[in-house]
Formats: C-alpha cells, sequence, structure tokens
C-alpha cells in the first residue's frame, strides 16, 4: 500500500480535483438560484482555449487566466439570458452550448494555428506552481500539496466562501429564495431575472479558472475536448452534494481521486482503456448508491407516517 499511495498519486489527485471543484461550485451557484446549468463542459472548454490563446499571445499566465475568465464569462450569456429573459429550456441551452464549445473550439484551432488535435509550443507559459517550505515534511499528502498552482489552492478557498455567501449572508437569502420560491422573492422585491443572470455569469468565470487550470496548471497544451467529461462528473458532484458546496467538495474529491488512481493503474502496467473509466465508474457507483439510499428514506418516512 505504501508503494502504491505515493507523493506523486496525491499530486495527481490534488490536480485532478481542482477543475472539477471549481465547476461543480459553479454547478451550486446555479442551482441555488434555480438554472440548472449542464454546460459547466462546454464552459470549461472555451475557458481551456481561451487560456491558452491568451498565454501564447502575450507570453503571460496570468493574461491567459483572465482571457480564459473573459471568454467563459461571455459564453455564459447564452445561458444567462437564454434561461432567463427569452424563457428557454436550460436543459436544452445547456447540451446546445456543449456541442458549439467542441466545434467552436476544434474549429478555431485550425484557424488560429493551423494545427489540429493538440496545440503546444514553448511562447505558452503555464502557471507557476507556489512552493510552501514546511509542507513538504508531512508524509506523502504534504509533498503533493506543496507543488500546487494559486488557482487549485483558491479552488479550496472558494468553497468556504461560496458556502458562507449561501447560507450565511442576505445575498445568499435572496439567491436561495429566488431559487425556491421565485414568485415571493418578486413580491418582496427581488429581481430574480437580475440574480439569475449575475449568478450564471459568475459560475462562467469560476469555468473559466477550470479550463485555464487544466491547459495551464500540469500541462501547457490544448487538445480538442480535452475536458473529457470533467464538466459531466460536476454535475453528478452537484447532484450527490445537493447543492451545498462543501458536500461537493467531498465529491469532488471522490471523483479525483479515482481519476488519479486510474492513472497510477496505468503506470503500473494495466491497459489505458480500462483505467481511463475508473472516474466515471465511480462516478456512476456513487449516483447509483446515492439514488438507492435517498429511496430507502422516502420508503421509511412513508411508513412511518402510515
Amino acid at each position: 500500500m505504501s508503494d502504491f499511495l505515493t507523493p506523486f498519486l496525491m499530486q495527481s489527485a490534488v490536480q485532478a480535483i481542482t477543475p472539477i471543484l471549481l465547476a461543480a461550485l459553479a454547478g451550486a451557484l446555479c442551482g441555488a438560484v434555480g438554472v440548472f446549468n449542464m454546460a459547466m463542459e462546454g464552459q470549461m472548454l472555451i475557458g481551456a482555449f481561451a487560456a491558452i490563446c491568451g498565454s501564447y499571445a502575450s507570453h503571460s499566465a496570468g493574461v491567459g487566466v483572465g482571457v480564459a475568465i473573459a471568454a467563459s464569462v461571455a459564453f455564459s450569456l447564452i445561458l444567462a439570458y437564454g434561461a432567463t429573459v427569452f424563457r428557454g429550456d436550460a436543459v436544452v441551452i445547456c447540451i446546445g452550448m456543449n456541442l458549439l464549445a467542441s466545434g467552436l473550439t476544434a474549429y478555431l484551432l485550425r484557424a488560429l494555428f493551423n494545427v489540429s488535435g493538440t496545440f503546444s509550443d514553448p511562447a505558452i507559459a503555464g502557471l507557476s506552481r507556489i512552493r510552501i517550505p514546511l509542507m513538504p515534511s508531512i508524509p506523502i499528502l504534504g509533498w503533493g500539496l506543496a507543488r500546487q498552482t494559486a488557482i487549485t489552492w483558491g479552488a479550496w478557498a472558494l468553497v468556504i466562501v461560496v458556502a458562507l455567501v449561501l447560507f450565511k449572508t442576505p445575498v445568499g437569502l435572496r439567491m436561495r429564495g429566488v431559487g425556491e420560491r421565485p414568485d415571493a422573492a418578486e413580491t418582496l422585491g427581488v429581481d430574480v431575472n437580475r440574480y439569475r443572470i449575475v449568478t450564471v455569469l459568475v459560475s462562467g468565470a469560476l469555468c473559466g479558472l477550470a479550463g485555464a487550470q487544466l491547459s495551464l496548471g500540469a500541462v501547457n497544451v490544448f487538445a480538442e475536448d480535452m475536458t473529457a467529461g470533467r464538466g459531466w462528473i460536476a454535475v453528478v458532484a452537484v447532484m450527490l452534494g445537493r447543492g451545498h458546496p462543501l458536500y461537493c467538495a467531498a465529491a469532488c474529491a471522490l471523483f479525483g481521486f479515482a481519476d488519479a488512481v486510474g492513472l497510477r493503474l496505468q503506470g503500473l502496467g494495466l491497459p489505458n482503456q480500462l483505467t481511463d473509466i475508473a472516474p466515471y465508474v465511480v462516478t456512476l457507483a456513487a449516483l447509483a448508491i446515492s439514488h438507492r439510499a435517498r429511496n430507502s428514506n422516502a420508503l421509511g418516512k412513508a411508513d412511518r407516517d402510515v
């Protein structure tokens, strides 16, 4: 077991958790105001591509992150206005956004860089890692945490911030009121559409950060559809965590660790066709167990009522 739980495994797990965690926070915020966001996959992909473009053009990772946030926020306007002002079906809009992001990034990759599949260049500046002097002294976990980007540390800080905003501030109370009782919130003078639009745009910024972490955090590369289902895993994390940021973070930690274990098993010689499905198997298993537990609780409650 000590040979399996290596510092490299923990470092890979933390890196895998970060983009899923940021996307899950975005989904939790949207869920709080009553917008079912399934477009995190596309939002992250747009952010990842924009981060590479910004970093390549400016030779600065910070500029790349800023461009990623701006591009993802602009892309999120489709959901923000489509699901509120134009009263469209959020699920249909999100599916269309995911397809649009996949096709648009593939097209722009050929149009701007004259390549297909992947793009990498020495001019792309990656995110620097924050090195904490005393952290490596902690066995296994410390070494993995001691070499992470600012986005990784910021993601965990945002878990606390989002939880406090949602449950300890008047703004969070209004957001939850908009999601649970929009008619009642509107009678109290709350602008329901404004809250939903702003929240969706904030979620777009979080997904932009997640995309920047994907393309500039571990490797300075953009690959077509490089999100590889992480946005959908974030949707499941929001469902498992029932929209609570702390519970969503726990679910993301489970999925990220499963992803890292898959990579570790691949390094030990298992076929990549088997190891690549590890996070998705864990996701489906966790969703099935959660669904069964909820059904059991519902049946128990019904029996007590009888």
